[in-house]
């Protein structure tokens, strides 16, 4: 589980850097719910489902000009 929270969380980090250099915050909040879901999850289809909504919910905000 530890090496595995490590995938969602380094998406979150490069995502959090990145918003914060460009002033997109909603790169920023992407990033730190990536960054900090991995801790409240015990099983591994609970942090797949939790990243894919984070993901899910990201990518339809961008879409619709946040």
């Amino acid at each position: 589980m530890l090496v595995l929270s490590l995938v969602p969380s380094g998406i979150g980090f490069v995502l959090f850097v990145y918003g914060k250099k460009q002033e997109r915050w909603m790169h920023v909040a992407a990033g730190l719910a990536l960054m900090v879901y991995p801790y409240f999850t015990s099983t591994v289809t609970q942090m797949l489902i939790g990243g894919a909504l984070i993901g899910g919910a990201f990518w339809w905000a961008v879409q619709n000009g946040w």
